[in-house]
């Protein structure tokens, strides 16, 4: 763990209480406060926790790792404030949830000078100093450069059921967003799949300029919680040095579940689906941790992905990050089964930046894209069935005719910008009898309005 600053005294107690993953701690109720992490050395090894709750004799502590070897009488070093040391030397590598460089280094080789020590848990950045949304980003897809733009300072939720390419997704954007950093915080996977996300998900061209951070599966809910933290912390450090931030979060479901463990043995009521009230505070003040910056510093573009059990979106963690954060993009299965990819339900995906990150002669265009996306879906049963007749709706035999090209358009690359996209898009549209813009507009379209 990061050195912690130099302390005129040490504080300890003693166990007095062992049970699966939580201790009872005598002799420091009176000092210790809820937060503060502790350290047991025994045998050799550190074994790091966290206090849950203070009472007149006592404080229970959850434990971060197995408590096998502790005994009642153990000495107990409580921590005044837990902190990390992130910095450039992180870069390329896996961190664990304790701020320490998990990835195995080759032979010989050493980490470059130590980063700056900050505080694992921080408020957000003060809302009357922030800054508005920054421009538009290009991502590197058609669908997020025009429908469902992302801007610089934007957080996003990425809902998805498991195995519709959530991660591939994810790793896309990493490499298509315009960012100095990108930090991904890989929490409660499989450990099979951070190794694989690294090597298979994450382009080689971004690994110098990121910084993982994970907690996998097997780990306490303790660490997956001290995880998410540790790389959010890792965020700001380089949003404070004036970088901008791309902050990639998988999933925020995990760590609500990791949450919703740690309140429940704190004594916590559980409420819907056990999930107790505190756990839309706690994932709002994640969240509201990134986003624009004040002053100098830079911003932290976030996006949160959910995972979403049984394709419900109105499951309490869904319905909880879909009113905290600046959008939502919604990846369908039954878009993922007849095999395009990635699988976004356009019409179920919005992005708050619009209308204003965009000028009127595009969000006509957005607007005509998503009328005819939705008049297709209305038909669409009438088709399979033989009973829709031509001819009658000029919209209707206009949308079917558009549909095809409507539909690839969200699956297709997009390395030339957003201009490009939007140009791609009107060359679609055009083709089904929209109404030409005046050919100057065409031409030289209008610059997108300037975003303070």
């Amino acid at each position: 763990m990061a050195s912690q600053p130099n302390r005129l005294y040490r504080l300890w107690g003693t166990v007095t209480d062992v049970a699966a993953g939580m201790l009872r701690i005598a002799g420091v109720s009176e000092l210790a406060g809820v937060g503060n992490e502790i350290v047991i050395e025994k045998q050799g090894q550190k074994i790091h926790g966290e206090i849950l709750s203070v009472s007149g004799d006592s404080v229970s502590a959850l434990l971060y790792s197995a408590s096998d070897i502790i005994r009642i009488g153990d000495v107990v070093h409580i921590e005044q404030e837990a902190r990390i040391e992130p910095g450039d030397h992180w870069l390329g590598q896996i961190i664990n949830y304790r701020g320490e460089v998990a990835t195995q280094l080759p032979a010989g080789a050493r980490l470059a000078a130590q980063g700056i020590s900050r505080p694992l848990r921080a408020p957000a950045l003060p809302a009357h100093l922030r800054r508005r949304l920054g421009p538009r980003l290009a991502t590197g897809w058609m669908v997020a450069d025009t429908l469902l733009p992302i801007c610089r300072g934007q957080r996003l939720g990425l809902f998805a059921g498991s195995g519709v390419g959530k991660s591939t997704f994810l790793g896309s954007l990493a490499a298509g967003l315009d960012a100095d950093r990108v930090v991904i915080a890989l929490i409660g996977e499989r450990s099979r799949e951070v190794g694989e996300f690294v090597e298979v998900n994450l382009p080689q061209a971004v690994r110098h300029k990121t910084v993982i951070v994970s907690a996998t599966a097997s780990e306490s809910p303790g660490a997956k919680k001290r995880a998410a933290y540790c790389a959010m912390a890792t965020a700001e450090h380089f949003r404070d040095q004036g970088h901008s931030v791309l902050f990639l979060f998988d999933s925020i479901t995990r760590f609500a579940e990791a949450h919703r463990e740690v309140a429940l043995l704190a004594g916590e009521t559980p409420a819907l689906n056990a999930f107790p009230p505190s756990t839309v505070r706690v994932i709002a003040e994640l969240a509201e941790r990134a986003g624009p910056g004040t002053g100098t510093k830079g911003d932290i573009t976030g996006i949160f992905s959910v995972l979403v059990a049984g394709s419900d979106l109105e499951e309490p963690v869904a319905d909880m990050i879909r009113g905290i954060l600046d959008g939502h993009i919604i990846l369908s299965r039954n878009i993922a089964e007849r095999g395009r990819y990635p699988a976004i339900d356009v019409l179920k995906s919005v992005s708050r930046a619009l209308p204003a990150a965009a000028t009127d002669w595009e969000n006509d265009m957005l607007r005509d894209y998503r009328r005819m996306v939705a008049l297709y879906d209305e038909i669409a049963p009438m088709l399979r069935a033989s009973l829709f007749e031509f001819g009658r709706d000029p919209d209707a035999d206009r949308a079917i005719a558009l549909y095809p090209a409507l539909d690839a358009f969200v699956s297709t690359r997009n390395g030339n910008g957003i201009e490009a996209a939007f140009a791609a898009m009107a060359g679609i549209l055009n083709a089904g009898a929209l109404p030409d813009p005046a050919p100057e507009q065409t031409a030289t379209r209008p610059p997108p309005r300037p975003r303070g």
